[in-house]
């Protein structure tokens, strides 16, 4: 051959990388220095089984026509020690090498986290690739060493707030390929999942969503994945036990202090999503239950029917209305934010004539108007002020009180038969204050900042146990028996 036609060590590197534009596996064995003596790999052969499993799945849905340019959600729930930043690395690592300008965005559940540990092991494989100088490292991103290039082909460690989602709104691409990556995935907010997805519109493009962690909450999107979203994400939960490298000594060590069916255990070592999340107040598991039950009308017809009403005149919060009657509840009504008090009283005073509720709980918050219509009907509905005084010593304030009667409620058999509703009820967390060792649950305001939405359907049935209700004698009435009296014929739609 002559010299002419003989290519140069660069350029077999190019068309050998090339070649694995669809095959993340065989690139992650050609690229990286596998048991080279002295070699921070010496004593690894190549990947770990799951690490390899993952990439050939990647690599297949990219093979295939007919899936190339559909989304490909990939996630992984798994104990200590399995590799997984060294597997985000190496993806990271073949998507850039192998397609131009494609566009990598890398997140982490603290910024601390990706700092300091997921971004860190990122550059240590681009140091460790044939590759390396294809590409500049700094601590928040690598790019093209191409001017022409530098702005369209690189990866970014973006740290992620409730605030600001900008980055993950602008996560476009069209015709070329994306990599998404949540690293510590149970511990990013539900906003910020829900702003990413719309990356996933891009038509022709090749589009990988990678969402790794422990499992260490029972609730949230990345629970979702297992299962609300099931069919969406291709999943698997690892076992470190199964895990080559894996530290089986200290594994034992786990399993003897606290016992495998342990939430420690389930999380840290198996994969497995916890009974609870360490600070969840009603557990999942709770509600899951009460998901399943069935209670009929002759078992709560003894009780006083209750109606909870949580307004709301802002954002893209739903105004909710709840009835509750014993061991049974459901969601009468949601709708968008309640700008008209007259329409709403209306709402709810209809409400409460076809069931013949004996009570009705509106949140302080925004009720006040629908409050005081009420009353000028002669309805007896009572304000509700969830920062207000408990008479459960254990709680803090009002919004404490209620939900622990719900836990109460769920445990001794309340039956739920909405899924939002049991969701809202498990995502509150709460924390013990030092100075009296009251329970202080999470404020309404914190939890929509953590998953980007208000938990109203749960506030709403809250309120049906704010004050203790007796059943009206609908035979016997005086003016304070509490019967309504109101113009039933006014109709605020006409």
């Amino acid at each position: 051959m002559s010299e002419a036609l003989q290519k140069s060590p660069e350029e077999q590197l190019i068309e050998d990388i090339a070649s694995f534009t669809h095959d993340p596996l065989g690139y992650a064995y050609y690229a990286f220095p596998w048991g080279e003596a002295g070699g921070e790999l010496e004593e690894y052969n190549g990947p770990r089984q799951w690490q390899a499993e993952a990439l050939n799945e990647i690599g297949e849905h990219l093979r295939n026509p007919k899936t190339r340019h559909q989304p490909l959600l990939l996630a992984r729930a798994s104990g200590h020690g399995i590799g997984k930043s060294a597997f985000i690395s190496m993806l990271i690592k073949w998507g850039m090498d192998t397609c131009e300008d494609c566009k990598v965005l890398v997140t982490a559940n603290t910024e601390k986290q990706l700092l300091t540990k997921t971004w860190p092991e990122i550059a240590k494989w681009q140091r460790l690739s044939l590759t390396k100088d294809w590409f500049t490292c700094t601590k928040t991103a690598i790019y093209a060493n191409d001017p022409s290039h530098a702005h369209a082909w690189r990866a970014d460690a973006s740290p992620w707030s409730e605030n600001n989602t900008e980055a993950f709104a602008g996560l476009h691409n069209k015709g070329k390929r994306i990599i998404l990556v949540f690293d510590e995935a149970s511990n990013i907010a539900d906003l910020v999942w829900e702003v990413a997805e719309g990356a996933l519109t891009d038509e022709g493009t090749e589009i990988i969503w990678i969402a790794f962690g422990n499992p260490t909450r029972n609730t949230g999107r990345f629970r979702e994945c297992f299962r609300k979203f099931k069919h969406r994400w291709n999943t698997k939960q690892i076992d470190s036990r199964t895990v080559e490298g894996s530290n089986k000594e200290q594994i034992k060590n786990w399993e003897e202090d606290y016992g495998e069916d342990s939430d420690f255990f389930k999380v840290r070592v198996r994969g497995v999503f916890p009974s609870a999340s360490e600070l969840q107040f009603i557990p999942t598991g709770l509600t899951d239950e009460a998901m399943k039950r069935i209670v009929t009308q002759e078992e709560v017809a003894h009780a006083p029917v209750i109606i909870g009403v949580d307004p709301a005149y802002s954002g893209i919060d739903d105004a909710v209305i709840y009835l509750r009657q014993g061991l049974f509840s459901k969601c009468l009504w949601t709708g968008f934010k309640t700008t008209d008090d007259v329409v709403m009283a209306k709402r709810i005073a209809d409400f409460e004539d076809q069931y013949k509720a004996d009570a009705v709980h509106i949140d302080f918050g925004y009720g006040t108007g629908i409050h005081s219509i009420g009353t000028s009907w002669g309805r007896v509905w009572r304000l509700v002020k969830f920062g207000g005084a408990s008479t459960d010593p254990q709680m803090l304030n009002k919004r404490g009180e209620m939900y622990n009667s719900v836990k109460t409620w769920l445990k001794i058999g309340g039956a739920i038969d909405d899924q939002e509703t049991a969701d809202d009820l498990s995502c509150g967390e709460y924390k013990v204050r030092v100075i009296d060792s009251k329970i202080v649950l999470e404020d309404k305001t914190e939890i929509k900042k953590r998953l980007g939405r208000s938990p109203g359907k749960g506030d709403a049935l809250a309120l049906t146990f704010a004050y203790p209700v007796t059943k009206i004698d609908r035979n016997y009435s005086s003016p304070h028996s509490g019967v309504n009296v109101s113009n039933s014929d006014y109709d605020p739609f006409a």
